[in-house]
């Protein structure tokens, strides 16, 4: 049995978040074809690779013969959350899964911010993916979501290194104190508590993405989770109610599929503080309960070849079909 995952920044369990335990699904032959491969040296990972891993993926898959790969396929996607190559891996892997639908998170450490890795057939592995791809005749919604709405804060990055996704200044200013500016604190208060309830957004293609700030650097740089680069417009945002998003998100899902058998959920760990800041907390892990989601809290979101910030992204699989023979 191939077992694939990684290292979290907290857990979703059956009975909703978790912390310092590990969260496990199993998948049924008959309802769930899988295939995984490990992706090393991501730096490198080039086109004619990411052909290379799909196709093979895909085979396994095709022999299984439950279901025509058109339609029933996804992908999931876990990386190394401190390699700050998944902008990278992930357009790569988008190009060669062609209409393929693909989801995933970055590994985290429980903001240790220090070793995150991905575990592929019996060894931990970093610098590292491992891509899995699922196909099944079982009906099936890959979705993204957030709650953060815009403010008319704008700041324009002046001076930034995309490689280590760091910003040395907004509005031709020290990026921390333009960024404190914006959302209205002095730069000593800035932390992780600040960084979960006020995040920078982009605009791409009339919708807003998160971009979370990491940390705050001594020279006044601001470190995201995000791709950021020179030139870019950042919006501040804050929040509307993440319980109301989870599950509008949610129940849209079900009423396409049915009664869950089970969602495969990514949540990136800013939201799980911003819950417990803002007293969601218990009703947002009951919600999970009931509406049986499994998953962890990550260092990012994946959703179809883009990396994103504070999202709740994944996939809702409903139950097999009695009528049908899906017994």
């Amino acid at each position: 049995m191939r077992v694939c995952g990684c290292t979290s920044a907290g857990e979703i369990t059956p009975d909703g978040y978790g912390r310092g335990c590990i969260t496990a699904i199993g998948f049924d032959s008959r309802y769930f074809a899988i295939d995984c491969a490990l992706i090393r040296e991501l730096d490198r990972f080039t086109l004619q690779d990411a052909q290379g891993v799909i196709d093979g993926l895909l085979s396994t898959c095709r022999d299984a013969r439950l279901a025509p790969v058109k339609g029933n396929t996804f992908a999931i996607t876990l990386l190394d959350g401190l390699s700050s190559r998944e902008e990278l891996v992930l357009a790569t892997l988008n190009s060669a899964l062609g209409t393929i639908p693909q989801f995933g998170g970055s590994a985290g450490d429980d903001e240790r911010l220090a070793n995150t890795h991905v575990f592929y057939d019996g060894q931990f592995h970093t610098g590292a993916a491992t891509v899995l791809l699922v196909n099944t005749p079982l009906d099936f919604r890959v979705f993204s979501t957030h709650h953060m709405v815009e403010r008319s804060e704008k700041l324009v990055v002046t001076d930034a290194c995309a490689e280590s996704r760091t910003v040395f200044e907004l509005n031709a200013e020290p990026a921390a104190d333009a960024y404190a500016r914006a959302v209205g604190v002095d730069v000593e208060a800035l932390d992780r508590k600040v960084f979960a309830l006020r995040p920078m957004g982009v605009k791409i293609g009339g919708h807003y993405f998160v971009r979370s700030v990491q940390r705050v650097n001594p020279d006044k740089s601001l470190t995201f989770y995000c791709a950021v680069e020179t030139g870019i417009v950042m919006t501040a945002m804050e929040p509307e109610s993440l319980l109301d998003s989870v599950r509008t998100q949610i129940e849209a899902a079900e009423r396409v599929v049915g009664p869950p058998l089970v969602t495969i959920g990514c949540d990136c760990f800013l939201r799980r503080l911003e819950a417990e800041l803002t007293g969601e907390v218990e009703a947002v892990s009951q919600f999970l309960r009931h509406h049986n989601v499994i998953g962890f809290n990550t260092y990012g979101e994946q959703f179809d070849g883009m990396h994103i910030n504070q999202t709740f992204t994944g996939v809702v699989i409903g139950q097999p079909d009695v009528h049908s023979g899906q017994d």
